[in-house]
């Protein structure tokens, strides 16, 4: 009997024993599964970079990539920085900075709301067109200098409170922020009816349309009324108490336009600066650059093309001193809306629409059919005298976004070169990166840098 006990213990023993190894060698095969597993399993890799078709001019591969950028005005340089609006989750946003030579981003500003009536629609569809009236959909981002300083400035419209029809209750906020250190500073100011707001001057104008404004100082933030009664009209120009519109602000003072003529306030007036052969009460300024104004004049009355042609001009805007000047045919319908300056980094050359500028050589070119149409529209000019456009478009938004042929031309040699029709035209240049836009799948807006290449 005493056997047969210690039979069994030592069974059951040895039973403990073989179910004891059982359970460690699945337990160091769990840990070596396990160990495996963290050694093969690789972190998410990066999206891989946007792949766009550019000109020849540049390299191939972005230099750098942001996405989710704000879609109106979408971003701002001034000197070699950039910046840009982040939209960001609940209808809010941020301004962000980009070395564009390097690609490394710079600061970050701390999230905003804009007014009530931006931010619940900020994220769902389109923008609103320029030009239209309408409020804008999104915040725009402008730069502007003064007295050697620059300064980012994000400005949005709307109301505050949610009550639509309250329309006395809209205010237009700017958000002005040092281009170097990101220093923020808020401005608030009460304002009825969509404002038009430009920087293109030594501070932020906000006006009408007509002769309602305001002028904001970006280092103090300084809000200034002109009154309607104080415009200064020049003397001689009865015309130009007519029609009254503020058009930007110059270091000298506004710049204004009347009837029959535009002028800075206790400054320069166009009947002493007009193109030869032109009638100098003709004068309407037609888009502003940093630094220059571009301007439309009609011959002389005694000259035989006064019905079928026009001259266009380009001014210091500073002292209205004449640049250079071209002629063309009168369009057979009437634009609605001029097209829109643009100016080489270092201000030598300026695009607008079917014309172009040599400043430094004094050269002006008109593209236009032998008909007098005009299907060129030109859209960015580089430092090298490259301008970049599209045939058959509308508009430079619809140009830019890849609509009609692309275009390039050599102003030292001034004739279009058509492009593949997959090429992507640049928004801007600076400091020798292009930069072109993109918008995806799910209407975010990328921002790409391409590199110059080297000739």
């Amino acid at each position: 009997m005493r056997q047969r006990v210690m039979r069994m213990a030592m069974a059951a023993g040895a039973c403990t024993v073989a179910l004891l190894l059982a359970l460690t060698m699945c337990g160091g095969d769990n840990r070596s599964a396990a160990k495996n597993s963290s050694r093969t399993t690789a972190p998410p890799s990066p999206p891989p970079p946007t792949q766009l078709t550019v000109p020849a001019g540049y390299g191939p591969r972005p230099h750098w990539e942001v996405s989710d950028a704000s879609p109106e005005q979408a971003f701002a340089r001034v000197g070699g920085r950039m910046a840009y609006l982040e939209r960001m989750p609940g209808g809010r946003f941020r301004m962000r900075t980009l070395d564009v030579t390097t690609g490394r981003p710079g600061w970050t500003g701390r999230p905003w709301h804009p007014p009530t009536g931006l931010d619940r629609s900020a994220s769902e569809g389109s923008a609103a067109s320029a030009g239209s009236g309408a409020p804008p959909r999104f915040p725009r981002l402008l730069g502007v200098a003064k007295d050697g300083r620059e300064f980012f400035v994000a400005w949005s419209f709307g109301r505050a409170g949610d009550d639509r029809l309250a329309e006395a209750d809209t205010f237009l906020v700017l958000d002005i922020y040092g281009a170097r250190d990101g220093a923020r500073r808020r401005v608030e100011l009460p304002w009825t009816g969509a404002p038009t707001v430009s920087g293109t001057g030594p501070g932020v104008l906000i006006t009408d349309g007509r002769t309602r404004n305001a002028v904001v100082d970006p280092m103090s933030g300084e809000v200034v009324k002109l009154a309607e009664n104080a415009l200064a009209y020049p003397k001689g120009c009865a015309g130009c108490r007519r029609l009254t519109e503020i058009r930007a602000i110059t270091t000298q003072g506004l710049l204004l336009s009347g009837e029959s003529g535009f002028w800075v306030r206790g400054g320069w007036y166009s009947g002493k600066v007009a193109p030869s052969g032109t009638n100098p009460a003709s004068g309407t300024p037609t888009s502003v650059a940093p630094g220059l104004l571009l301007s439309r004049w009609q011959p002389a009355k005694k000259r035989k093309d006064v019905r079928t042609h026009e001259v266009w001009a380009v001014h210091d805007i500073t002292s209205g001193k004449l640049l250079v000047q071209t002629r063309c045919h009168k369009p057979a319908i009437e634009p609605g809306e001029y097209p829109q300056a643009a100016i080489s980094p270092k201000a030598g050359y300026l695009v607008a629409g079917h014309l172009a500028f040599d400043l430094t050589r004094r050269k002006a070119y008109c593209f236009e059919q032998p008909d007098g149409s005009q299907r060129l529209l030109l859209t960015t000019v580089t430092d090298s005298g490259t301008a970049y456009g599209a045939t058959g478009v509308r508009g430079a938004a619809e140009a830019l976004a890849g609509g009609g042929t692309p275009v390039q031309l050599e102003l030292t040699r001034p004739v279009p070169q058509p492009l593949a029709p997959q090429v992507r035209l640049p928004q801007a240049e600076v400091a020798g990166v292009g930069i072109f836009g993109w918008t995806d799948a799910r209407d975010r807006l990328h921002l790409l840098g391409h590199v110059r290449r080297t000739p």
